[in-house]
């Protein structure tokens, strides 16, 4: 049997067309914001999740998160849900009501000072 160049004849190497400018066709990849989006609590108990490790769902339906994890064979552990509210400073004026609960160290001095002049009259 006759070899030609590592190959017996008759064989025929593979033919890759060139497929021009592929650039243009490939999708490129979009960026990602490293949060995990599911849809609801059916989502989050199918997402898969490695051995040994905790990973934060946000549901895109309702405003909650899941907190999913494995344990080190790779076992679910009991998903975790939790609910979020936005937090916001609707009441600027509760802040100056209780700055106003201080007093300062002026204030302190006198309020010091009367109660050592009543104690001295007591005792005299």
């Amino acid at each position: 049997m006759a070899y030609n160049n590592y190959y017996p004849m008759g064989y025929q190497a593979p033919y890759y067309p060139q497929m021009g400018n592929s650039f243009n066709n490939q999708q490129q990849p979009t960026p990602s914001s490293g949060i995990n989006w599911v849809t609801g609590e059916a989502g989050a108990k199918s997402f898969l999740v490695a051995p040994n490790t905790t990973v934060l769902l946000m549901d895109s339906e309702e405003s909650k998160f899941y907190l999913k994890g494995a344990d080190e064979s790779g076992m679910p552990k009991p998903l975790r849900v939790f609910e979020y509210t936005e937090i916001t400073n609707k009441n600027p004026k509760s802040s100056r009501a209780e700055a106003s609960a201080f007093v300062t160290k002026q204030e302190f001095e006198n309020f010091k000072n009367q109660m050592l002049k009543k104690m001295e009259e007591r005792n005299e």
